[in-house]
């Protein structure tokens, strides 16, 4: 996914996902370019037509006002970031190492917590109150912000309008409902049209992530580290209604991103429940022009469940080196409070961000005749601001590896409270 492409691995080496983009070449030069080595500010990111574009264009902005500054962006894939970042900061290396990263919000603690003296904190920089909640948080540790906040990884149901009401459904039936209403008529779309519903990866849970953030319930406790699976009742819902999709027909099942994509694109599923970041790609099927729309997230049927979550999205960050300070400079004065940006990230490449003040630009009033002139900007937006703030904590990922094995034997006729207490019982051994 955009930042998502939602691809798994433990916590403290593993690959980067989540919102805003995949895997790319380019990692032979990452050890070139820190400031106290070439006089440059040096970023690392990945994918040059989203992260690395999005760096362009703020440096475009930047040196309008600031001709002698010097960004030098190298490309790294995101699982070289992870392992580069790790084996630098364990040793106490700085050699080489940037003085701006991105790092995906659901990685952001572990890094925070891990090698707490090696972040230039942005407190006293960033006017944390003109940003969501929920993103400020995956980059604060304690009174201590670090995050320069980029993409929202902002969820809406994209729905293909024109097999709904084939099914009896119009799109007025999809907004602001339930899974449970969603599965209900999602057989029905299935058994009047042919088409599937949805379709998943059963090794990427991103989809339990949605479900239980809506919840404002994680995988683990408040704390960030004390696993929560066994008693967490969103967590036990999400696998109920994930089974129920699987089990009533409504679910393809894919195994790549190719396939993902192939699937709405082919026309072969009514809906697909993710992060906005998928936008672009669901607007690559020309012919579909003026056949989708987008509504608000499905939530739990559970007290207090909203129809908002989140999937994905990434953070800047700049580390505790020679040239931290024009580093920090720059992202503050660009993503950090330069609305004009913004416009400019939503019309190029569609980066959705939480910076409030943004939101009332032109670019975010565009009427997009693919989603039938709907102000898709607009409303994920304003959903965005809806987002449940949960604590991503240092391991997601490790934690959802468990949850991968707990959902296949569930899905091959387990018993769901017994697997649940046996994931609690490992992750607390492995984790703790």
């Amino acid at each position: 996914m955009r930042n998502v492409k939602p691809w798994l691995a433990l916590a403290a080496s593993v690959l980067l996902v989540g919102c805003s983009g995949g895997e790319s070449e380019g990692s032979e030069n990452s050890n070139e370019g820190s400031t106290s080595d070439t006089g440059e500010i040096t970023a690392w990111t990945w994918d040059p037509a989203f992260n690395i574009k999005a760096l362009e264009i703020a440096n475009e902005h930047y040196i309008e006002s600031n001709p002698d500054f010097n960004l030098n962006i190298i490309e790294n894939a995101q699982n070289d970031i992870v392992q580069k970042l790790n084996t630098s900061l364990s040793s106490g290396t700085t050699k080489g190492m940037p003085n701006i990263v991105l790092i995906e919000d659901y990685r952001a603690q572990s890094f925070l917590e891990a090698y707490p003296e090696s972040f230039y904190p942005v407190t006293d920089l960033l006017n944390i109150d003109d940003f969501a909640d929920y993103k400020v948080s995956a980059g604060t540790v304690g009174e201590e912000v670090y995050s320069v906040p980029f993409d929202s990884g902002v969820t809406g149901l994209y729905v293909r309008t024109d097999i709904l009401e084939e099914a009896g459904y119009t799109v007025d039936d999809f907004t602001d409902i339930t899974w449970d209403q969603y599965i209900e008529m999602g057989k029905k779309v299935e058994e009047e049209t042919g088409t599937k519903m949805l379709t998943n990866d059963h090794n990427d849970l991103g989809i339990i992530r949605t479900m239980i953030q809506s919840s404002s319930t994680w995988y683990t406790e408040e704390d960030g580290s004390t696993p929560f699976i066994a008693g967490n009742e969103p967590l036990k819902v999400a696998f109920e209604n994930y089974k129920e999709m699987f089990d009533g027909g409504m679910m393809n099942v894919h195994n790549d991103w190719s396939q993902f994509l192939e699937q709405f694109n082919g026309g072969n599923i009514a809906t697909v429940p993710t992060g906005n970041w998928i936008t672009p790609s669901i607007k690559a099927a020309i012919d579909q022009s003026g056949k989708w729309k987008v509504v608000p997230y499905p939530r739990q049927d559970i007290d207090g469940s909203v129809n908002a979550s989140n999937l994905g999205g990434s953070s800047w960050y700049v580390l505790n080196i020679d040239g931290k300070e024009d580093a920090a400079q720059f992202l503050v004065d660009t993503f950090g409070s330069d609305v004009d940006l913004y416009q400019d990230l939503v019309s190029e490449i569609g980066a959705i961000g939480t910076y409030e003040p943004a939101t009332s630009g032109e670019a975010y009033q565009v009427e997009d005749e693919f989603f039938g002139d709907q102000k898709v900007y607009a409303d994920l937006s304003e959903w965005v601001g809806e987002i449940p703030e949960v604590n991503f904590g240092q391991n997601t990922y490790a934690i959802e590896d468990i949850l991968i094995v707990a959902m296949q034997e569930y899905l091959n006729g387990g018993d769901l409270d017994q697997i649940l207490d046996n994931a609690q019982a490992q992750a607390e051994s492995q984790i703790q």
